[in-house]
């Protein structure tokens, strides 16, 4: 089971009421919880992030994993302009964080790309508590059941599951995993909240997770 939960931030109200019907909440900070993001009734697989890009303004940050952690993304895309600019900038809040915990990063100019606000707080304090511990990652993540809903012209929210059964911690030092019996805590649900800022970038504002919810666990 991968990693620590981040730290779970409660700012998504009735938001988080909807979207956790559909398909669950999701996960934070050290120890209970673990990582910190379509409808493709195939499940096929996509890769690290989905390749349609809104365009924008923004200048991104190159963000860059390594070679022994994949995140793949199922059913991050809807055919949508708007959903699909939000669901791939999620998948690369994902991918920043990811990198920011490899690299022992917590001042990561991607995280203050990627995050804004009470989010960007809790991800920076996540960061810090892998360097802290000594601790990396690494493994395969896969995300799914995204549940996306957009409010207004700057505004949406996303309800999204991950499997972490073949994701773990590993130590920086030995470079060992920290392999765990896969249990229902190995699933993760998420609520993000996410707002579009002047260079037409959806940030992450606001960021609730849950490990083992039945809408996610299998």
């Amino acid at each position: 089971m991968k990693r620590r939960p981040l730290p779970v931030a409660a700012a998504l109200a009735a938001t988080a009421a909807l979207l956790l019907t559909a398909c669950g909440s999701g996960d934070g900070g050290p120890k209970d919880n673990d990582k910190i993001a379509g409808a493709n009734p195939g499940g096929s697989e996509e890769s690290a992030s989905p390749s349609a890009k809104a365009p924008d303004s923004a200048e991104r940050p190159k963000v860059t994993l390594p070679k022994d952690i994949t995140n793949v993304f199922e059913s991050w895309k809807t055919g949508d302009t708007t959903k699909d600019a939000v669901l791939t900038d999620i998948s690369e809040r994902i991918n920043a964080t990811d990198a920011a915990i490899t690299a022992g990063d917590p001042n990561s100019a991607a995280l203050k790309f990627y995050y804004a606000d009470e989010a960007l707080v809790d991800a920076v304090q996540w960061v810090q508590g892998y360097k802290n511990d000594g601790k990396s990652i690494t493994g395969k993540t896969r995300y799914f059941n995204p549940e996306l809903e957009v409010f207004d012209k700057d505004t949406a929210a996303l309800a999204y599951c991950s499997d972490e059964s073949k994701a773990y911690d590993k130590d920086r030092k030995t470079n060992k995993a920290d392999e765990t019996t896969v249990t229902k805590n190995s699933y993760v649900t998420y609520n993000a909240r996410v707002q579009k800022n002047e260079q037409g970038l959806w940030q992450t504002t606001s960021l609730l997770s849950e490990r083992g919810n039945a809408k996610c666990a299998p």
